[in-house]
């Protein structure tokens, strides 16, 4: 990176689920404006072309780069389709953050089989079907970096309601991570996995009562309660030459929970 340039200056970047949910800012959308802000060219998709439509009004209002792609990432001619666009209308592919998920509750005894499985067709599948097609492009442009979204719950249980299908979908894109970030190594493709915490997003926002938003905050060392724009400065940051020499990375940006054990929890609520 040279000094005074913007970081992502040049690059080419497609996220996933670049719209938000909800009022609010949600993780694709506060990576998509970032990563504008900083240079990039922005691919949005959203199976919701409406929700991306609104990021991209927000990037063209700052001056920066971007179009929509409406695209469904469960399936493979979606994927193929998005990554076409990207390459076609920008010239290369540089950058994939699949931030695409959905939360699911039940346990092992609960879950059903159909749930389970659109759960893992969109939590995981998607990483893999995207990857698959924005890989030959990034070859063919000298490398890349790829961005998987994970989550805490893929590394410590959740307390209260059991969270299986959701949990082991998250470890599953860690595995994926890791697998993909060794196999394309010598591509100069870059894979790394973003670990959430905590944040509050609208995601989360219709099942989250003022209540467990404070317990959370407080449960957390820093004591502060993460956001989408938490998440997006991390992404920034793996996509750009500065990260030249960091693969097969899982990052939290958690406020430090996962560092804590029940009892230290347990002194952080009081």
């Amino acid at each position: 990176m040279h000094p005074g340039r913007p970081r992502l200056e040049g690059k080419v970047a497609v996220v996933t689920g670049a719209g938000s949910s909800g009022p609010g800012i949600g993780t694709g959308r506060a990576t998509s404006v970032l990563f504008a802000r900083a240079g990039a060219k922005v691919v949005l998709v959203d199976r919701v072309a409406s929700r991306a439509e609104e990021t991209l009004a927000t990037i063209r209002d700052e001056g920066g780069e971007g179009a929509v792609c409406e695209a469904d990432v469960t399936g493979a001619r979606d994927c193929e389709r998005m990554v076409a666009m990207a390459t076609e209308r920008y010239g290369r592919l540089d950058i994939l953050v699949n931030n695409v998920g959905m939360l699911s509750f039940g346990s092992a005894l609960d879950v059903t089989e159909e749930e389970w499985d659109q759960v893992f067709n969109v939590n995981l599948k998607s990483m893999m079907l995207t990857s698959k097609f924005a890989i030959p492009q990034m070859i063919r442009g000298g490398g890349g970096s790829i961005i998987n979204i994970s989550s805490i719950a893929a590394l410590r249980a959740a307390t209260g309601k059991a969270i299986i299908p959701y949990a082991a979908s998250k470890g599953g894109v860690i595995a994926l991570t890791t697998e993909m970030a060794v196999y394309h190594g010598r591509d100069n493709i870059r894979v790394n996995c973003i670990v959430p915490g905590h944040i509050y997003t609208p995601l989360v926002a219709g099942g989250t009562t003022e209540e467990m938003r404070e317990l959370r905050k407080r449960a957390a060392p820093l004591g502060t309660e993460g956001t989408a724009w938490d998440i997006a400065w991390a992404a920034v940051y793996l996509a750009s030459d500065e990260a030249r020499w960091i693969t097969a990375v899982m990052l939290p940006v958690d406020g430090g929970v996962l560092a804590t054990t029940p009892l230290a929890m347990l002194h952080h609520l009081r």
